[in-house]
């Protein structure tokens, strides 16, 4: 009898350092307090909101607040010192690190995902099957402003009525990366659509109108997926539509892109937000999937930590 209550404490005993492996593997198991200051992105804001809550669990004790300025407005929060750790779904420009250099502000960039950028259109939209580059270009190019009203100046078999457009603020790094993508230059759009930091008014605006078109994070259209139409984008090949698979393996190009946090030299002082960023990097992959977005390569999580631990020890 003595030998069987042995083995149950034994089973039990192991069991519960199974459930506890992700808090030793990648937390400090010192209970810490303090607050961390995070902005930025609003594409990147669900993985760190999910890491963010997981986080509690181990470090009941710290504070995680989320802002949601978008990248550029991140940035700039960050480059005067007001926050620790900023979202970012595309990399610094330089005259972000020009402000940066200016506050004396030094910091790591690390990658966190991968996201695919998302063409969407109405459910009532019965017309669009697939986009090519170049249809997206004439569309969204400055140049159309005033000129490519109507669906059917893409198409002519498509309807001969207005093309309602919906997409992130200019502020926003999602801006950034499409119209880099697909108009050729960084921040160079037409004005006239319905702009917003806030991809759940995006989303509402594409699902109560039948001639919308608009774009945002992967994520935001998973979440939404009864709500919307995804469409394809010809790669130069085939039509693609962004996946777990497609955007891991580029076949989704050119709206595939990594997502990244920065966090600045004078937070990593702070033994909290070290140990925030050490299980952010060692629990990104798996709530990364959990939220819409995809996982890096193992090597690559590796390599951030790695980076990570260099730049606390150089920064000590």
């Amino acid at each position: 009898m003595k030998k069987q209550i042995l083995i149950i404490l034994v089973a039990v005993i192991a069991l519960s350092c199974g459930e506890n492996k992700k808090s030793s593997e990648s937390s400090n198991s010192e209970m810490l307090s303090g607050t961390i200051q995070v902005d930025g992105s609003s594409t990147v804001f669900p993985v760190t909101e999910a890491v963010a809550e997981e986080y509690r669990t181990e470090q009941p004790d710290v504070k995680v607040t989320i802002g949601v300025s978008g990248t550029g407005g991140g940035f700039k929060k960050f480059s005067r010192g007001e926050t620790n750790i900023s979202n970012a779904s595309r990399p610094i420009k330089d005259i972000e690190i020009e402000a940066c250099k200016e506050n004396n502000i030094t910091y790591v960039e690390l990658e966190v995902a991968y996201d695919g950028l998302a063409v969407l259109v109405n459910p009532e939209n019965t017309w669009v099957d697939s986009f090519t580059i170049e249809e997206l270009k004439k569309i969204w190019e400055p140049a159309a402003q005033g000129k490519i009203m109507k669906w059917n100046q893409i198409r002519p078999e498509w309807p001969n009525e207005e093309i309602h457009l919906f997409g992130p603020g200019v502020a926003s790094g999602t801006y950034d990366y499409f119209t880099e993508a697909i108009v050729g230059k960084s921040g160079s759009s037409r004005g006239d659509f319905t702009a917003s930091e806030d991809d759940h008014v995006l989303v509402q605006g594409i699902a109560g109108d039948k001639y919308s078109l608009g774009f945002f994070g992967l994520a935001y259209y998973t979440e939404n997926a009864d709500k919307l139409t995804l469409i394809g984008v010809h790669n130069g090949t085939e039509v693609v539509k962004p996946t777990l698979e497609t955007v891991s393996n580029g076949t989704y190009k050119p709206l595939s892109r990594p997502l990244f946090i920065y966090v600045n030299s004078t937070s990593v002082k702070s033994p909290e937000v070290v140990d925030f960023v050490n299980f952010y990097l060692n629990n990104a992959g798996e709530l990364a999937e959990d939220v819409g977005y995809i996982p890096l390569p193992a090597d690559i999580y590796k390599k951030q930590i790695e980076n990570f631990k260099t730049f606390v020890e150089s920064n000590k």
